[in-house]
C-alpha cells in the first residue's frame, strides 16, 4: 500500500496527515509551530519531526512515495542551513521520498478545491491573498505583517476595537458593549491605562481583542457592526489586487476569521464582486497531502476522504 504525506506548518501549530492513494486518512500528527520566521529554525524543524512521527506511528514510512510540506515562511528554505535542518527532520522520521516545500497558501487552496487555478485568501491573525496558477502561487497581495499590512485581519480587528474604545473615552461618552468588553479584557478602567496596557504588550497581542468584535456584533453593537463590514471590504480589496474583474475561478477562504461574522460578510462581498464559487477551507495538511498524491497519480488523484 503506497502512501503520501502532507504537512501544514504554521506559526502556532503543525499538522501532518498520511493518506493512501485512494484518499483515505491513515494517520495524523500535531506539534508546535514550524514557521522558521517565528521560531528558531532548529525548533521549527523539530516540530516537523514530531508531527511526522505521530502521523506515521504504526505505518511503514518506506511506503511513502511523495511528501509535501505546506509552510508559512517557506522563503526561509532558500537558506541552505535552514533547509538542511528540515531535511534532517524529514529523514529522521523515516521518509526517503523528496521533501517538496510549498507555501501555506498553496496548501490551503488545494484543501478547498481540485481546481488548478484560482485565488486563496487567508484571514487569520494576519491577512494575505494569492493568485494560484497550476497549483502554484504566482502573485500575492498583503502578507506584510502587522506594522504595514494585515488589513482586515484579527490583528486589525483588535486594533480597531481598541481605537473605537479610546474614541468613546476621549469624548467621555457612555461605555457599553464592545468598549466595556475591551476594558474588561485589558484589565483597566480608563484611557491612559488602556493605552499603557496595549503599548506594553507585543503589537500582535492586539489580536486577542478580535473575538470581542464578533461577540459585540451579535448583540448589535454599532462599532462592532462597522468594524466587521470594513474588515470584509478590506479583505476583498486584498483579493482584488491579485484577481481580474472577470475572473470566474474559485476563491478559497482560510483562517481563523472565516467562521466569524467577518467571514460571513466577506463571502457575500466576494460573491457580489465576482459571482464565483467561494469555498471555506480549514485544514491545510489535507491540501498538502493531496498535492503529494497529485505528484504520484496526476490531477485525477482522489481527494482526501
Amino acid at each position: 500500500m503506497d502512501l503520501v504525506v502532507g504537512l501544514d506548518a504554521g506559526g502556532t501549530s503543525t499538522r501532518a496527515l498520511v493518506l493512501d492513494l485512494d484518499g483515505a486518512r491513515l494517520g495524523q500528527g500535531l506539534a508546535g509551530g514550524a514557521n522558521p520566521n517565528s521560531h528558531p529554525p532548529s525548533v521549527a524543524a523539530a516540530h516537523i519531526g514530531e508531527a511526522l512521527k505521530e502521523a506515521l506511528d504504526g505505518l511503514d514510512s518506506r511506503r511513502v512515495r511523495s511528501g509535501v510540506l505546506g509552510m508559512a515562511g517557506a522563503s526561509r528554505m532558500s537558506d541552505p542551513s535552514v533547509l538542511a535542518l528540515f531535511q534532517e527532520a524529514w529523514e529522521r522520521a523515516g521518509l526517503h521520498c523528496p521533501m517538496r516545500v510549498v507555501t501555506d497558501c498553496e496548501a490551503a487552496f488545494a484543501t478547498g478545491t481540485s481546481s488548478s487555478d484560482g485565488t486563496v485568501l487567508v484571514a487569520g491573525t494576519g491577512s494575505i491573498a494569492g493568485r494560484i496558477v497550476d497549483h502554484r502561487m504566482v502573485g500575492q497581495s498583503g502578507g506584510y505583517g502587522w506594522l504595514i499590512g494585515d488589513d482586515g485581519s484579527a490583528f486589525w480587528l483588535g486594533r480597531e476595537a481598541v481605537r473605537a474604545t479610546l474614541r468613546l473615552l476621549d469624548l467621555d461618552a457612555p461605555l457599553e458593549g464592545l468598549a466595556t468588553a475591551v476594558l474588561t479584557t485589558a484589565g483597566v478602567r480608563g484611557r491612559g491605562a488602556l493605552v499603557n496596557a496595549v503599548n506594553s504588550s507585543p503589537p500582535i497581542a492586539l489580536a486577542r481583542f478580535a473575538p470581542l468584535v464578533s461577540a459585540a456584533y451579535h448583540h448589535g453593537d454599532p462599532a462592532a457592526l462597522s468594524i466587521v463590514a470594513s474588515a470584509a471590504r478590506l479583505l476583498a480589496d486584498t483579493a482584488s489586487a491579485v484577481r481580474t474583474p472577470d475572473d470566474t475561478s474559485p476563491i478559497v477562504l482560510v483562517g481563523s476569521l472565516i467562521k466569524t461574522p467577518v467571514g460571513v460578510h466577506l463571502k457575500q462581498e466576494l460573491v457580489g464582486r465576482w459571482g464565483a464559487q467561494v469555498i471555506m477551507a480549514t485544514e491545510g495538511a489535507a491540501g498538502a497531502a493531496w498535492l503529494a498524491a497529485v505528484d504520484v497519480l496526476g490531477p485525477s488523484a482522489p481527494r482526501p476522504v
